[in-house]
C-alpha cells in the first residue's frame, strides 16, 4: 500500500509541475495584446509563425482558462481570469460569420475578420463551452445566454436540419455518421448541466442519445470500434468504414465514463472500459516501438493517410485521462498499470524540457517530427486538460488511501470534494480504499435499436418544446459559486 501511495504521490507532483510548465508556456507566448484573442501557431520556442487565429482553438484556450481559474487554487489569479474573458469578449465580437446567425468562423485574421468556414459544428461547440465557462467564473449572464441559444442553434442542426451549415447533399455520398459528432454533443451536455439541476435534466434524453449514437460504433461482433457507420448504425464499406482512429475511441471512453457515472449504470460502465478502453488500446498500441497509431483499417491494411503511423499528442493526452478515470471508477488495477504505460511513454517522448510545453508530431519510432508547439489543431487544450484532469484524479486517489485514523480535517485539505456530476451523492461510511466510487443508481434506458431515440421534434426532452427560455430581459439564473478549490505544494507560476 505504501508503494502505491509513493507512486501515485510521484505521479501528482510530477503532472502537477508539468501543468505549471505548459500554462507558463501559453502566457507568456501566446496572448495577442493588440487585437484580444490567442495565436496559436507557435514554434517550439513560443515564437508566432503565423497569427491567423482559430475559433475552435479560440474557445478552448478560454476554456481551459477558466476551468484552471475555477478547480485549481493555484491558477485563481488576475491575469488568467483576465485573459480568459478577453479572449470570450473577441469570440462574441468576431467568431460569428454574419451576425444574428449562429454559423462561426473556422479561421479568422489576427482582427478578426473571417478567412474560412467548416460545414461542421466544431467551432460552435468550443463557442458554447468557453461561454458556459465564463459564465461560471464571472456570473455574467450575457455568456450563459449565449451558450444556451449556440447550444440549441447546435441540435437543431444535427438532429433536425443540417441544412444551415451549408454542406450540399450529394447523390452519392453515403449517408455516414462520425463518431465526433455526438461525442462533442456528450461532452456539452456534461458542460452545460454541471451543478445545474434544471439544464441537465432537460438535456437528460440529449446525452442518452448521444451515448447511443457513440456506442452504435463498436462493431464486428464487438471487437471493432470503427470511426463511421450509417446513419443506421451498420458498417460502411471501403476505406471509410474499415477507418479506425484509437485515440478517438479512448477519448470517447472516458465521456462515456462520465456519462454511465451520472447515470448511475456500472454493467454500461463495464461495456465502456471493455470496448473503448482496452480494445482501441490493444488493438492501436505499437508494439515496435510503443505509442498509440494515429489511424488503423479495420482489416489490417494500409490506411491511406500518409500520417497514420505517427505518434500525436491528444491520443496520448485522452489515454493518460481514460485509463486512470477507468480506475478510479473500476479499482481495476491493470488499467492503472497501462495508465503508468502510456503516460512514461507520452513524459518520455513529448515534453519539452527545453522550451516547455509538448511536441505535437512525433514519427513512428518517437522522434519530433514537427517542431511546432501550436498550429491550426494543436492550442492550449488536450495537454493542460489531460494534466489538471489526472491531478485531480490522482489526488482523489491519494485521498482514499488515506490511514483511517487521520483526521477529517486533514483529508479534506488533502483532497477537492468530489465533484457531484462525477461522484453523485456522498454516501455514509468509509469508502473503499480504491476502488469505484458509487454513484446512486438510476435506470438506464435500454439502447433500442438505431434511431429508436424521440427526436427533438417529437417533444423528448432536449427538443424545442422543452428548451430553456431565459427570463425576460435576458437576465439568467446565478452562476453557481467557485468550489473549493484544489490545493497542491509545489512550483507557483
Amino acid at each position: 500500500m505504501e508503494k502505491e501511495r509513493e507512486t501515485l504521490q510521484s505521479w501528482k507532483e510530477r503532472v502537477g509541475h508539468e501543468l505549471d510548465v505548459v500554462v507558463a508556456f501559453w502566457l507568456e507566448h501566446s496572448h495577442d495584446q493588440e487585437h484580444g484573442g490567442f495565436f496559436t501557431c507557435l514554434g517550439r520556442d513560443g515564437q508566432v509563425y503565423d497569427d491567423l487565429k482559430y475559433v475552435w482553438l479560440q474557445g478552448r484556450q478560454v476554456w481551459m482558462y477558466c476551468r484552471l481559474y475555477r478547480k485549481l487554487e493555484r491558477f485563481r489569479r488576475p491575469e488568467l481570469l483576465n485573459a480568459a474573458k478577453a479572449g470570450g469578449e473577441f469570440l462574441l465580437r468576431y467568431a460569428r460569420v454574419a451576425p444574428p446567425a449562429k454559423k462561426c468562423a473556422f479561421v479568422l485574421t489576427r482582427d478578426g475578420r473571417p478567412v474560412k468556414v467548416q460545414r461542421t459544428i466544431f467551432s460552435e461547440c468550443f463557442y458554447t463551452m468557453a461561454m458556459n465557462e465564463l459564465w461560471r467564473v464571472t456570473g455574467d449572464a450575457q455568456y450563459q445566454s449565449e451558450a444556451v441559444e449556440m447550444m440549441d442553434q447546435i441540435v437543431h442542426w444535427v438532429r433536425e436540419d443540417p441544412s444551415g451549415l451549408g454542406r450540399p447533399q450529394l447523390p452519392g455520398a453515403p449517408a455516414s455518421e462520425s463518431m465526433a459528432v455526438p461525442m462533442v454533443l456528450l461532452s456539452l451536455v456534461e458542460q452545460l448541466g454541471e451543478a445545474d439541476e434544471e439544464l441537465a435534466g432537460s438535456y437528460a434524453e440529449l446525452g442518452d442519445w448521444c451515448a447511443g449514437r457513440i456506442l452504435r460504433h463498436v462493431q464486428r461482433g464487438g471487437q471493432a470500434v470503427l470511426e463511421n457507420v450509417s446513419e443506421d448504425g451498420e458498417e460502411l464499406s471501403g476505406c471509410l468504414g474499415r477507418h479506425q482512429n484509437p485515440g478517438h475511441a479512448l477519448e470517447a471512453g472516458w465521456f462515456l465514463l462520465r456519462h454511465t457515472t451520472r447515470r448511475g449504470d456500472p454493467k454500461l460502465r463495464a461495456h465502456v472500459i471493455d470496448k473503448f478502453l482496452l480494445l482501441p488500446f490493444r488493438s492501436g498500441w505499437d508494439p515496435d516501438h510503443g505509442g498509440l497509431f494515429y489511424f488503423q483499417d479495420a482489416d489490417g491494411l494500409c490506411p491511406t493517410q500518409l500520417e497514420w503511423a505517427m505518434k500525436l499528442w491528444w491520443p496520448h493526452s485522452e489515454a493518460m485521462i481514460a485509463f486512470l478515470m477507468g480506475y478510479s471508477e473500476s479499482g481495476d488495477s491493470a488499467l492503472l498499470k497501462i495508465f503508468y504505460q502510456v503516460a512514461e511513454y507520452t513524459f518520455r517522448r513529448f515534453r519539452d524540457p527545453e522550451y516547455g510545453e509538448w511536441f505535437g508530431y512525433l514519427n513512428r519510432e518517437g522522434k519530433v517530427a514537427l517542431t511546432i508547439k501550436g498550429g491550426p489543431f494543436k492550442g492550449c487544450f488536450h495537454v493542460p486538460r489531460c494534466l489538471a484532469m489526472c491531478e485531480e484524479m490522482l489526488s482523489d486517489l491519494l485521498s482514499r488511501l488515506a490511514p483511517a485514523s487521520a483526521p477529517a480535517a486533514a483529508l479534506s485539505a488533502r483532497s477537492p470534494p468530489a465533484d457531484p456530476a462525477r461522484r453523485g451523492p456522498p454516501r455514509a461510511g468509509a469508502r473503499p480504499a480504491i476502488g469505484p466510487a458509487r454513484p446512486a443508481e438510476r435506470p438506464y434506458p435500454a439502447l433500442g435499436p438505431p434511431c429508436a431515440w424521440p427526436s427533438r421534434r417529437e417533444g423528448g426532452p432536449g427538443g424545442r418544446a422543452r428548451r430553456r427560455a431565459l427570463p425576460a430581459g435576458g437576465r439568467a439564473r446565478r452562476a453557481p459559486p467557485l468550489p473549493p478549490p484544489s490545493p497542491r505544494s509545489g512550483t507557483q507560476i
